[in-house]
């Protein structure tokens, strides 16, 4: 079977299931954030002084990064399930995040002294970080993965890792809530750590658990 035509007919399949991918997706979700935000409130929950720390551009822009790394991956892996979909433009979406923790990194670089750029990199919770945004977003992932099975991604590793990054922006968004380190130093480094943690336990889910 020629390439065109395998993808023809995953993409039929795919059309077939009982509930239309689109909405499937935006079920998956839903489900992947109440199981986040349980098992962030069962846990480790907000820090103390949440409502003071909201009125700070710091700690508010850690939600910035992580919310737009989700939804830009969230746009990719809806693309990478349905095959014969268009990704580009959705794939090159995903470097917003990066770039906006670059931008406040330089401008972190220019605000504080050098002394004290080690301490605000180490910060004081990062071996919570560590453990907490890959514990809260396990749950997340193994619904992603579900999702690509039920659809027909044609890259599947691409999109496990992706389902690995929706997940990690998903679990840093509600750690964030909880972390005392609001430096962007801190988030360029450990955040992106621990979700790579999860990109990369995704990128093997799709090889052994999505393949076709």
């Amino acid at each position: 079977m020629r390439t065109d035509d395998l993808i023809k007919a995953l993409d039929a399949d795919a059309r077939s299931k009982a509930m239309p991918l689109r909405s499937a997706w935006w079920l998956a979700a839903g489900a992947a954030v109440v199981l986040a935000a349980i098992v962030f409130l069962s846990t480790i929950g907000p820090r103390p002084d949440f409502m003071a720390a909201a009125h700070t551009m710091r700690f508010l822009s850690k939600f910035v990064f992580t919310t737009v790394l989700a939804i830009s991956a969230f746009a990719s892996i809806r693309a990478l399930s349905t095959p014969g979909a268009a990704t580009g433009r959705a794939m090159a979406g995903m470097i917003a995040a990066p770039l906006l923790v670059a931008v406040a990194v330089v401008l972190e670089l220019f605000a504080v002294p050098e002394a004290d750029w080690s301490t605000r990199m180490i910060g004081s919770n990062m071996m919570i970080c560590m453990s907490f945004i890959p514990l809260i977003g396990i749950g997340p992932l193994a619904i992603f993965l579900g999702m690509l099975r039920y659809g027909a991604p044609t890259r599947p590793v691409l999109a496990g890792a992706v389902a690995g990054l929706l997940a990690g922006g998903l679990a840093a968004t509600f750690y964030a809530a909880h972390c005392f380190d609001d430096s962007p130093l801190f988030v360029a480094t450990w955040y992106t750590i621990a979700i790579s943690a999860l990109a990369l336990l995704g990128s093997l889910g799709g090889r052994f658990f999505v393949r076709w």
